[in-house]
């Protein structure tokens, strides 16, 4: 699987119900638990006092990305989403083509 920088922002549409936010807050929880076992969601972060989310995602390609694992999101509807693909660096400390 290719590895993708995802950067996420969450915006409720005004006049949502407190209830339908937690509901779907609720299923986000649980899908991402899912999405994380599969090994499509491997690591998330939330910037200090910012209302959106870092991620590394795993698909087959971009298409994938979208359609089968972000599209899947509880929140995906109230979702905007920027994806950059991730390819090995030769001086990443913690890959395998580290160079001493």
């Amino acid at each position: 699987m290719r590895e993708f920088l995802v950067e996420i922002t969450t915006t409720v549409p005004e006049g949502t119900s407190q209830d339908e936010v937690d509901r779907r807050r609720a299923a986000e929880a649980v899908r991402a638990r899912e999405l994380a076992a599969t090994g499509n969601l491997a690591r998330l972060w939330r910037p200090v006092g910012e209302p959106r989310s870092l991620g590394i995602w795993r698909a087959s390609d971009e298409e994938e990305l979208h359609a089968k694992v972000l599209g899947t999101l509880p929140l995906r509807p109230w979702m905007t989403f920027t994806v950059t693909a991730l390819q090995s660096h030769p001086n990443d400390p913690g890959g395998t083509d580290a160079t001493p």
